[in-house]
Formats: structure tokens, C-alpha cells, sequence
């Protein structure tokens, strides 16, 4: 059971970007499997079991990221470990899918989570764009509560040449070459609390009307 974070959570964090080689890891491993990796997964068994408990028909799975990087893809100067996890509720895909999924990322920094694409495919933009032609008025519609909320706040890469949109109101997401709404925010006291999953749930469940939307593209 989900009983928060701890300080010690973030010492972990700051202490593998500062001491990120082998050694230092195998002499800690424990601290990262009690203070680091069992409470993210035990915050992804909490999410789970709320969001797929409401909304089964979704068929959601659970994932949780490994902290040991990908030796094919390290660049000058990386570690072997990441000094952050994260976790995600999305749909079983293929490697490399254009997968909309809800997630949480835990850094030494702070902490985000949000719903969206990590790199839609221009497929999907073209779907997504088409319906937006076809009714802007539904999504503006859709979208009005999680605007008015203020939790979230719409990112992702946009195109250089300006699309024009249908409406005023669907422009900042018809210009988009990929999009998610995320909330960032520093590491404080509230990470620590067992209620922090309640916050996470909540806001999926604010972000599951626009989830429902984008699945029904693809």
C-alpha cells in the first residue's frame, strides 16, 4: 500500500546524479529498492486499481520504468542509472506506437504528471486535425473544464509555419505536432503523504474525457 514518499527518496536521487557510476550504486541498491522504487511502484498499484477499477472498458496497464539506461543510447557524459522514475497507465501497444497514455515522473527536482502523447505520429495529428474541422464546437466543449481547473497546462511541439485553425479556441492544439497536458511542480511535504495518490487520481480522472476523445482517433 501506497504510504507516500520520503526524504530520503530524494536524497536518493541527488546522490545518483552525483555519485552515477557502478560502485557507489551496488553499495546503495537497497536504498534505491526500499526508498525509490517500491514506493513508485507501490504509487502505480494505487493508480491502477482507482482509474482501471472506474474504468475498466479501457483495458489500462501499469508501467513502471527501470532506473539503468540504455548502454545503445548513452551519450557523453551519462551514467549508467537515471536519477529519476516514472510511471505510466496507457493501452498494451507495439514499440514505437503513437500510445496517449496518463503518467507520473518523480525527479530530484520536482515532479510532473499529465496525460497525453510522448511522440504522436503525423497520422494521428491528421486524424486528430480532421475532427477538429468537423466539430470544433465538441472539443472546445470537452476541453473548457480542464482550462478552467488550472491544473494542467497544454505543452508540446508546435509547427513552424502556423496551421489555420477552425476556430480561435482550437488553435493552440491545431498548430501542434504532438500535445499533453501536464502539471509540474517542485518536491515538497506533499509527495511524502499517502493522499498523494488521491491527487494524481483526481486529476486523470479531470483529464479521461479528452482521453476518451483521442482514443476513439486512432
Amino acid at each position: 500500500m501506497f504510504e507516500g514518499f520520503s526524504p530520503r527518496t530524494i536524497d536518493f536521487m541527488w546522490n545518483i546524479r552525483f555519485n552515477n557510476n557502478k560502485a557507489w550504486f551496488t553499495e546503495h541498491k537497497s536504498e534505491y529498492q526500499s526508498d525509490f522504487l517500491l514506493p513508485m511502484k507501490e504509487l502505480g498499484a494505487a493508480l491502477y486499481e482507482r482509474i482501471n477499477g472506474q474504468y475498466p472498458e479501457h483495458g489500462l496497464m501499469l508501467k513502471v520504468s527501470r532506473i539503468y539506461r540504455d548502454a545503445r543510447r548513452l551519450r557523453p557524459g551519462d551514467g549508467p542509472y537515471k536519477e529519476n522514475l516514472w510511471l505510466s497507465l496507457e493501452k498494451p501497444s507495439e514499440e514505437g506506437d503513437s500510445t496517449v497514455a496518463f503518467w507520473f515522473d518523480l525527479s530530484p527536482e520536482g515532479w510532473s504528471y499529465g496525460m497525453g502523447y510522448y511522440s504522436a505520429r503525423a497520422a494521428t495529428m491528421a486524424k486528430f486535425r480532421e475532427r477538429l474541422e468537423e466539430n470544433p464546437q465538441e472539443f472546445e466543449k470537452l476541453v473548457a473544464p480542464i482550462m478552467e481547473q488550472g491544473e494542467f497546462v497544454l505543452g508540446g511541439e508546435e509547427y513552424a509555419r502556423k496551421k489555420p485553425a477552425p476556430t480561435e479556441g482550437t488553435q493552440a492544439w491545431y498548430n501542434k505536432k504532438s500535445f499533453y497536458f501536464e502539471h509540474r511542480q517542485e518536491n515538497g511535504e506533499e509527495l511524502f503523504s499517502p493522499d498523494f495518490a488521491n491527487r494524481l487520481a483526481e486529476g486523470y480522472i479531470l483529464l479521461m474525457p479528452l482521453y476518451d476523445y483521442l482514443i476513439a482517433i486512432d
